[in-house]
């Protein structure tokens, strides 16, 4: 069941990524609900899609 909610996390983020504001709020809201091991692993997939979408940076502050 985590991991089911782990990938639905990855795609609601991928989906509002054209919105900084958005990505944000959803960002956080994952780092609430996810286990600490996807955490981590949330975080190598959102540097990756700030990587590709620079104006996302400002939502890098709640990968903490």
């Amino acid at each position: 069941m985590s991991r089911a909610m782990f990938e639905y996390t990855k795609s609601v983020l991928k989906k509002v990524s054209f919105n900084p504001q958005l990505f944000c709020l959803e960002l956080q809201k994952a780092m609430l609900r996810l286990m600490p091991y996807e955490k981590e692993e949330l975080k190598i997939y959102v540097q990756s899609l700030i990587f590709q979408n620079p104006e996302l940076e400002q939502c890098r502050v709640y990968l903490k």
